[in-house]
């Protein structure tokens, strides 16, 4: 095995929703896709940033990853690029409607603009409103936060040398 693998660890429960709007957002583009290994790109929601993403399954619940976003490689978190390229992939769930809703968002800026993860779920689930809409973005989470607890994941920077990515 190439390098240091380290564990990384569960995201920050917005990550999911930043990852269903990417997809609904159309920002992950798959550069290759054979079993057991997805490559691909995300561009970040203001387009200012695009990360290289690689996804290898080693076993049922074992996965190799890489991701070149921050929550990734400098705080040690499955970053909203490897959930997105996950679902993309298969090996977590999607849904439209989620997608749909999520569509739009500029991630980045209200990131930068209220620090606080709480702060911006706060704002996205006030201008989404509180009925059924916001029930089923929450439910939709909490389905992807079990089905990743049940995965192991290691980041592994020795992928990207060996992914094809244009």
């Amino acid at each position: 095995m190439p390098g240091k693998l380290r564990r990384l660890r569960r995201p920050p429960r917005i990550k999911v929703l930043e990852a269903a709007g990417a997809l609904g957002d159309g920002r992950v583009i798959l550069t290759s896709s054979q079993p057991g290994l997805v490559v691909a790109r995300v561009v970040s929601s203001d387009a200012s940033r695009e990360y290289q993403v690689v996804v290898s399954r080693r076993g049922p619940s074992v996965l190799h990853v890489y991701s070149n976003d921050n929550g990734t490689v400098y705080r040690g978190y499955v970053g909203y690029p490897i959930i997105a390229v996950m679902m993309v992939a298969g090996i977590l769930p999607r849904d439209s409607g989620v997608e749909d809703s999520l569509k739009g968002i500029p991630w980045r800026e209200l990131n930068e603009k209220f620090k606080k993860y709480s702060l911006v779920e706060e704002y996205i689930r006030k201008s989404l409103g509180d009925g059924d809409a916001w029930r089923r973005i929450e439910d939709f989470r909490e389905k992807v936060l079990r089905e990743l607890a049940r995965l192991t994941l290691y980041y592994d920077k020795g992928l990207i040398r060996g992914a094809s990515t244009p």
